[in-house]
């Protein structure tokens, strides 16, 4: 329907003013060269005949015999043609088809010019364009551009929405598909790209769920042996040195509990407030100095900033307690400093670093640099990972590097928020 209109409007606004236009012309030129060709003497007729074929493709003749038969062509240019000349010629003039021996379409037309007819012929090729074939031949290409053109478009959609919709059925399955392609139109793009996202934070959740779990399984079986065991012992005697070493299990099993809880609910927390950072970092360094390790504080400027205390205050007491632990009685710094735009927080120590390659690797749950599960050489590798959630989680960024001099600074960068 809308080629069909567009057919439609551009014949009636280009093609036909364009035939009318080109008649008028054809029409004026024939009118002229009869009255011219009347006024010749007729010695120079056939050189004004031969002129009139070669540059204008009109034959002019004596017309004679009449002429018969009419226009049955649909041609809408011929119509015009009549229309024409027999307005400038004031009698009614017809234009006569006929067929030449070699097959070639002819008209004809007879001009009154001083009482006597005057007469044109030309071929179909002489005005050359054919509206209906013309308009038939743009409506059929028209057609097969549109539809090629919708082929085209829904191939493009639907291909990447048919791959998408696989992958979806695919993490349904519990499986992990591999990453969409990030490319064609702008909200294809951004919907593969969040797809990619998330199912990279399924793969994650998943990988942190298992590692959980076993972590769980394998840190409370020891003390929970051990209590059975002294359970047993106590049914004869009451020792109190079982009695303590109980009392310790319990309290290590208390202390794993609430670090997997910590990491369970670590997209919980309290309300935002507007609070000093200071007043957070004097808390977490006093907890820390009763460690027995001397800590390097003093605070600068005031640094206002709305967030969660609960949540930066978990994040600087893990990394003052890895830092006070890992620097091996050194003196460990702190450091605050910010700008209109970003707040910095930095804990250094003096210990024996962590290794390039597994700066990274540190913030995943229960990852230990000390293979061992042993508690006397460290703690259970959740401190980082429950750190590193809580800083994405807000919109911060926490890292690890090398220290110049010897040991690793760890930072936490708060954005400023308007």
């Amino acid at each position: 329907m809308f080629l069909l209109l567009t057919l439609i409007t551009v014949a009636y606004l280009v093609v036909v003013p364009v035939a009318k236009r080109s008649a008028e012309d054809l029409s004026a030129l024939m009118v002229v060269s009869a009255q011219t060709w009347a006024e010749l003497p007729p010695q120079t007729r056939p050189d004004f005949e031969r002129e009139l074929a070669l540059n204008h493709g009109l034959i002019l003749t004596k017309a004679e015999p009449p002429l018969t038969g009419d226009v049955t062509r649909l041609l809408i240019y011929l119509r015009f043609l009549q229309e024409s000349l027999t307005r400038r010629s004031g009698q009614t003039v017809s234009v006569h088809p006929t067929t030449s021996a070699d097959g070639a379409d002819w008209f004809w037309v007879d001009i009154p010019v001083n009482e006597r007819m005057v007469r044109f012929g030309f071929e179909l090729a002489r005005f050359g364009p054919q509206p209906p074939l013309a308009a038939l031949i743009v409506f059929t290409l028209s057609m097969m551009l549109v539809l090629l053109t919708a082929l085209l478009l829904v191939r493009r959609l639907t291909h990447p929405l048919a791959r998408f919709s696989r992958a979806v059925d695919e993490v349904g399955r519990g499986g992990t598909p591999s990453p969409l392609p990030e490319t064609g139109p702008v909200e294809l793009s951004r919907l593969a790209r969040t797809f990619n996202h998330m199912v990279l934070q399924v793969r994650e959740l998943l990988a942190d769920r298992t590692t959980m779990l076993s972590g769980i399984a394998h840190d409370l079986r020891t003390p929970l042996a051990r209590l059975n065991l002294t359970l047993e012992m106590l049914k004869d005697q009451a020792n109190e040195q079982l009695l303590a070493e109980a009392e310790q299990d319990l309290e290590a099993m208390d202390h794993l509990i609430d670090q997997y809880l910590q990491l369970g609910q670590v997209l919980t927390g309290d309300r935002p407030e507007t609070i000093d950072v200071r007043e957070i970092i004097d808390r977490c360094v006093i907890d820390a100095r009763r460690m027995g390790t001397d800590i390097d504080w003093t605070p600068g400027a005031p640094c206002l900033l709305t967030l969660q205390p609960m949540a930066l205050t978990r994040i600087l007491s893990n990394l003052l307690q890895n830092a006070v632990y890992y620097g091996r009685g050194n003196e460990v710094r702190v450091e605050c400093e910010h700008t209109e735009d970003v707040c910095v927080i930095k804990v250094l120590d003096r210990g024996v670093g962590i290794p390039p390659a597994e700066r990274e690797a540190v913030f995943r749950p229960f990852y230990r640099l000390e293979p061992s599960r042993s508690s006397a050489t460290g703690g259970s590798g959740l401190g980082l990972a429950i750190a590193q959630q809580l800083a994405r989680f807000h919109g911060w960024h926490l890292g690890l590097k090398a220290r110049p001099g010897g040991g690793t600074e760890a930072s936490v960068e708060i954005p400023v928020k308007e």
